[in-house]
């Protein structure tokens, strides 16, 4: 089972098998950054999932492209699940594409993916993406769900897997500011939980809940807001008890705003249920640190063409030809990426 997990049955299968033997899949995604994940994973026989943002996509199609319909984002969604199709299975690992938070506002780029979506079915017979996350947690419960069931009817003809979320993960990403909002609504309900379900379940099994605990994107300075994972385990026996269902852990959790969190509580969170975890920002860091330390290390080497410490009539093309440099961003990268999957008790998996 290696390659893209495109067709929904093996996607459950996973999913499954993760909340069974208690470990999680890191959410990390350009071409670049893409590589680094692939290899992290890849040396620690670990499945990944690979995702598109809103803003991300519109970057992965061009900063020069304009965005004001969601064309960019939508152009550069599909070149990304097509790039990574292409390459994935040479890696030789479970991957799955997914896209990430998409609010109301940003609907017509979730319509342009789900488009894409079908014509590829109608042509392969299997989605182009594997999942895609709709995060209508600013609008009331009731229309949330609604729009929910409205979009996985449509998703799951073509065996795609929906993510939704219910209550608020805070701070800032990619435009959507929820840094203002109230403390409370970083909490979801059991009761929130058991509504999604019964009103999902019956158009297909293929679904996940990101449930706030206390989820804030970014890394930020500790005390304002207090990490909960334990609530996931209320809202586990819960759905439990009132579903009659065998499995003790019946739904599929995401962890939101992984980056910063202890240890101890990604554990938890894992123990309680949670099949996936994003760890953008602290890849990003990673990322980052690879060309700043290069940059430091080779200062005198970059700032002209020709000339440097070994001599005023040496050549520096070797110090700054892109390759170099972006492979050091990659190579910190990829071990974040190995540093979340052991976190996540996602190593030897294969």
């Amino acid at each position: 089972m290696t390659g893209l997990l495109d067709i929904v049955p093996n996607l459950i299968k996973l999913l499954d098998y993760a909340r069974e033997q208690h470990f999680a899949i890191p959410n990390v995604t350009s071409s670049s950054t893409a590589i680094a994940a692939l290899e992290g994973a890849r040396d620690v026989k670990a499945p990944v999932i690979l995702q598109v943002s809103q803003g991300g996509a519109a970057f992965f199609g061009g900063k020069g492209l304009g965005n004001k319909n969601q064309e960019a984002s939508i152009a550069g969604s599909v070149a990304a699940a097509h790039y990574i199709r292409a390459i994935a299975p040479a890696y030789g690992i479970p991957v799955v594409i997914h896209s990430d938070h998409c609010a109301h506002k940003l609907l017509p780029w979730f319509d342009g993916m789900l488009e894409a979506d079908e014509a590829y079915y109608k042509e392969h017979g299997e989605p182009l993406f594997s999942s895609h996350m709709l995060d209508l947690s600013e609008e009331s419960k009731e229309d949330n769900i609604a729009t929910c069931v409205k979009y996985f009817q449509r998703m799951a003809k073509i065996d795609l897997w929906l993510e939704m979320e219910i209550g608020i993960t805070g701070g800032e990403e990619d435009g959507v500011d929820n840094t203002g909002v109230d403390n409370a609504s970083l909490y979801t309900q059991p009761e929130d939980i058991l509504d999604i379900h019964n009103a999902l379940f019956p158009i297909s099994p293929a679904f996940s809940i990101a449930a706030a605990f206390g989820n804030v994107h970014g890394v930020y300075k500790p005390g304002n807001v207090v990490l909960q994972p334990e609530l996931l385990a209320k809202h586990q026996k819960y759905c439990h008890e009132q579903l009659k269902s065998e499995n003790p852990l019946p739904i599929f959790l995401v962890f939101h705003g992984g980056s910063g969190s202890t240890k101890k509580e990604i554990e938890t969170a894992v123990t309680n249920g949670v099949v996936k975890m994003n760890v953008d920002t602290d890849c990003q860091w990673a990322y980052m640190t690879g060309f700043r330390d290069y940059f430091k290390s080779k200062e005198g080497y970059l700032a002209t063409q020709v000339g440097n410490p070994d001599g005023a009539d040496k050549p520096n093309k070797k110090y700054y030809d892109p390759r170099v440099w972006v492979r050091e961003g990659e190579i910190t990268m990829r071990e974040r990426v190995k540093e979340a999957c052991a976190d996540l008790l996602n190593t030897n998996r294969l």
